[in-house]
Formats: structure tokens, C-alpha cells, sequence
């Protein structure tokens, strides 16, 4: 075990500060600190020696220079049982330093701020604390590396049980806390700095691509909540934010009201947010199971919601609510009298909104702000050993887009409704096919393994309102099968992507039921 004789003081963040070091001189411990912590101690009345007088130089060009001496880094670094080690601190006058006690500067919140310029950003990155933390998490086996103030208490108690001595175990833990608070600080301040210099993820310059995808992918996620349970009550779940999206998210949202969100409402909402987001005129979706079962465009929130929740009633029991604009009283009515509602998310609520949907047990009223707010980010899919790395599909098809194919050319209200239901597609499981009205779904196939099926579901879901509806399909129809069943039904036009071997007897048929097909030369595959 370790006694600790001396301890050197620095700290940006004095959250606890001043009743630990009370209690270090309580112990007989010396303290040595700086700069504005040694103001904070001197002012609480803690007797202290200036790292100043340890070095015998005061600090340098504005405070950037305080610690960056042999005497700081030798007291760290010598090896205790090394006898050539402690002749040579000897011989330079240096004395041991059992303790460090350090927080970074702020960089991290610093950032935050929307006008932080570089200058003020750059000034924030802390040189001295990291090195400090680092010389003595090195020499662990000596030396106390503090970097978190939950562990000041802890770290009171075990001195005044043993001694003034850490044991083996408490050293280590402090050693590799230090090694990942720097290596996270480290992160941020390159995140930034490639953000802000207009480097790529590569180190490549301004006007290479867009997205650059680097040799070693480095993911540092904080933890927000550990969950009760995750996809089922038997698995152990929790969830974590990456800090380095600051597009809206379900990692931002703010819970008004209801139970704790639970693993599947999370993945949910996830989904709900990303396929309303897009939209400017007032939208509404519906999910189940991370599948659209509704979504529709309104003149008002309150009809987008009601044609949202036609497409297929009977699904959205349950089901997640996404809005893209303020809940206003006539829809938190309209949801309130809905069947069972798990969560509805939207960019703000009227006070009587939330007065309304409160009224509804145990559903969950979430805020997300800036909701339409897009960032570049990328797309993560775990699999065993591994991660899979891909931009989001975030691209858009405009009428300008589309190539017509068949003899009859859609209308503009055509075009219209397949652009819309194309946008919806994108966020359905595939094999998925959207059938729609104007801007509301009719019916929705997910998630089969045959493309075929999906329509067959699709339709059987409509019922009659599959007539006079448009179909978009998120990728090329391999057979005409689909393309009978379609004109069978009455659809009037489809959207997909082309590209199919098959492409000229799918074209053939649609032209045999006068249904006008469109491509966009774009797959919109989810997995």
C-alpha cells in the first residue's frame, strides 16, 4: 500500500474540492497547488505551498506554463524502490509527489456553444492536466491519479481506515479512469478540430468527400440510463449517447411525462423521428416495431394525424406517435381518444396539449426540438466480432428525378403521391411496399423475405381503398407478378427503382393495365 505525504492540488471543475483537501490536511497530508485552486483553497482557509515555490518559477505566458517542470514530473515519475531513481531526485532537490488531483478544462462544454470561435476553443485545451494525470497514472504503483471527484469521498475514507495508505487495487482503478478521461478528451478535441479546419475523418483536406471513412472507427458512447429489461424482460439492457451527433435525436429528446421509457420504445422512437424530420407541412407517422403501419401530410397537425391513424387503425394499437409540429389541443384530443398509445413525440406542446395527453395512462410525452435539424452521421449495424459503417440514406428524389417508362405518364397529383409514399418506403423493413392517397398511406407490406408477398399484404390490408391508389417499392420487382396483382387492384401507378433484369415484361404489364410506372434509380433497402 501506498502512504501519500504530499498531494499536488489543480482542478478546473471545484465541485467538492475545498472539503476534500480539508480533509487531506486533516490527515496530515501537504497540499500543493496553483493558479486559481490554490485561490479557492487559500480563501477556505487550507494551508497549501505554491507549486511556484516547488519549482522555484512562477507561471508562464498567461497560465499556459504553470506544472511543466522537473521538479512536478520528477516527484511523479521516480520509481520508488529504485535506488538510482531517488539518488538522482536527491541530488536535483526534487521532492515526491504521492497524489495528483486534476480535472481538465472544459473543453467539451466549451465547444458546446453554437459561437465558440477557434481561438476561445483552442485556449480550452488543457496541456498541463492531462500530463499531470498521465505522469502519475504511469507510475500507479506509487502515485494516486485523482481524476474523478466521485472519488473523493471514497478515497477519505480508505486513508483514514489504513493509515493514509491506497491499497494496490484503489491505484489501479485510478490509473485506467485517467487513460480513458484523457483518451475521450483527446477525442473531442480532434473531433473538433477536423470539423472546424475542414479535414475528413482521414485527415484529408477540404473538397474531398463528403463522408470519409478512416482506418480505425473509434466509437465513445456515455451512458445515459441503465433500462429495465431490453427487447425481452430476460436481457440486461442500457442506453448510451454518442456526443458527437448533435442533430436532433431520441438521444435528446426530454420526457414530459409517463413511464420510463423502455429498449423497443427507444428503437421506436428512433424510427419515428427519422421518418418524420423530413417533412415541412404538418406530418404525423405511426409505428409499430420499428415499421411505419401510418403516416400521412395534413393541413393542420390534427388532420395528418387522423389520416395517419386511418391507413391502419387497427396496427397503431400501441403503436409510437411522431409529429413534426407544436401539439395543439384539437390533436392531443384526437390522440387522447385514440386506443392505447404508447409515446408520442413532437417538437413541443401547448400547455393544454400536455394537460390533455396526460389525462392518458402511463403514455409517454416526449419533446425533441429542432427536429428538422440534419447533421452528417453515419449508420451502425452490430454483428457478431463486429460493426457494419454506412452514411445514412438520407438522399431525396424530386419530379425532376424520375424517368416515366410506360405509356401513360403519371399525373402531377400522381407524382405527387408516389414522391411521398417513395419518402416512406425508405423507412419501411424491407421487402417494403407503401400504397398511398394524395400524402396519406393506404396500406403498408413489410418485412418479407418474398417482394411479391409484401404487395400481397399491402393490398389485402387496403381492402377497397387499394383502388385508385399509388404503390412505391423500395426496390425492383424481380417478376410481373406483383405488377398483376397491382392492376388487379386498381392501382394506378408505382415508383421503384428499375434495375431488374425483368425490367421490360414489369413495364410490358403495367402498360397491359394502363398503370403509369415511374423509376428513380435509387434502392432504398433497410435491413
Amino acid at each position: 500500500m501506498v502512504k501519500i505525504r504530499r498531494a499536488l492540488i489543480s482542478v478546473s471543475d471545484k465541485s467538492g474540492i475545498t472539503e476534500f483537501a480539508r480533509e487531506l490536511e486533516a490527515l496530515g497530508i501537504e497540499i500543493i497547488s496553483t493558479g486559481g485552486t490554490r485561490k479557492a483553497l487559500e480563501e477556505a482557509g487550507i494551508k497549501l505551498r505554491p507549486v511556484s515555490e516547488l519549482t522555484g518559477t512562477g507561471e508562464m505566458l498567461d497560465g499556459r506554463v504553470k506544472t511543466l517542470h522537473p521538479k512536478i514530473y520528477g516527484g511523479l515519475l521516480a520509481v520508488r524502490d529504485n535506488q538510482k531513481h531517488i539518488e538522482e531526485l536527491k541530488k536535483a532537490g526534487i521532492e515526491l509527489i504521492d497524489m495528483v488531483v486534476v480535472n481538465l478544462y472544459p473543453f467539451e462544454k466549451v465547444i458546446a456553444e453554437d459561437s465558440v470561435v477557434l481561438g476561445e476553443a483552442v485556449e480550452n485545451i488543457d496541456i498541463g492536466g492531462p500530463a499531470l494525470l498521465r505522469a502519475a497514472a504511469k507510475n500507479y504503483k506509487s502515485v494516486a491519479a485523482v481524476s474523478n471527484a466521485g472519488r473523493y469521498t471514497g478515497i477519505i475514507k480508505e486513508l483514514k481506515d489504513n493509515d493514509n495508505r491506497l491499497n494496490e487495487m484503489t491505484l489501479s482503478e485510478l490509473a485506467v479512469e485517467v487513460f480513458e478521461v484523457t483518451a475521450g478528451y483527446d477525442k473531442k478535441i480532434s473531433d473538433f478540430l477536423k470539423a472546424r479546419l475542414g479535414l475528413t475523418a482521414d485527415g484529408g483536406g477540404p473538397g474531398d468527400n463528403e463522408f470519409a471513412f478512416s482506418g480505425e472507427l473509434e466509437l465513445r458512447l456515455k451512458k445515459i440510463q441503465d433500462l429495465r429489461y431490453g427487447e425481452n424482460p430476460h436481457q440486461k439492457a442500457a442506453f448510451y449517447r454518442d456526443d458527437k451527433v448533435t442533430e436532433p435525436s431520441v438521444c435528446s429528446l426530454k420526457q414530459l411525462s409517463g413511464k420510463e421509457l423502455s429498449f423497443n420504445n427507444i428503437m421506436d422512437l428512433n424510427a419515428a423521428i427519422e421518418l418524420i424530420k423530413d417533412f415541412e407541412n404538418p406530418a404525423a407517422c405511426i409505428l409499430k416495431h420499428n415499421n411505419p403501419c401510418g403516416a400521412a401530410l395534413g393541413s393542420n397537425l390534427a388532420s395528418a394525424y387522423e389520416k395517419a391513424l386511418e391507413s391502419d387503425p387497427l396496427s397503431a394499437f400501441g403503436g409510437i406517435v411522431g409529429l413534426n409540429k407544436v401539439v395543439d389541443e384539437d390533436t392531443a384530443g384526437l390522440i387522447n381518444s385514440s386506443r392505447f398509445i404508447e409515446c408520442v413525440i413532437a417538437p413541443g406542446y401547448t400547455d393544454k396539449a400536455v394537460q390533455i395527453l396526460k389525462r392518458k395512462k402511463n403514455m409517454r410525452i416526449l419533446d425533441i426540438p429542432d427536429m428538422n435539424k440534419r447533421g452528417l452521421d453515419i449508420d451502425i449495424k452490430k454483428v457478431t466480432g463486429g460493426m457494419l459503417v454506412q452514411e445514412k440514406d438520407v438522399i431525396k428524389v424530386e419530379a425532376g428525378d424520375l424517368k416515366v417508362t410506360t405509356r401513360r405518364k403519371p399525373t402531377p397529383e400522381e407524382i405527387d403521391s408516389l414522391l411521398f409514399a417513395w419518402h416512406v418506403c425508405k423507412y419501411v423493413k424491407s421487402n417494403a411496399i407503401v400504397l398511398a392517397d394524395g400524402s396519406q398511406t393506404v396500406s403498408i407490406g413489410a418485412g418479407q423475405m418474398s417482394r411479391v408477398d409484401s404487395v400481397v399484404i399491402a393490398i389485402k390490408k387496403a381492402g377497397k381503398r387499394a383502388r385508385g391508389s399509388v404503390m412505391a417499392s423500395d426496390a425492383f420487382f424481380p417478376m410481373k407478378d406483383s405488377i398483376e396483382k397491382a392492376c388487379k387492384a386498381g392501382i394506378r401507378a408505382i415508383i421503384q427503382p428499375g434495375g431488374s433484369i425483368r425490367d421490360e415484361e414489369v413495364i410490358k404489364e403495367a402498360d397491359a393495365g394502363q398503370i403509369a410506372m415511374v423509376f428513380t434509380g435509387i434502392r432504398h433497402f433497410k435491413h
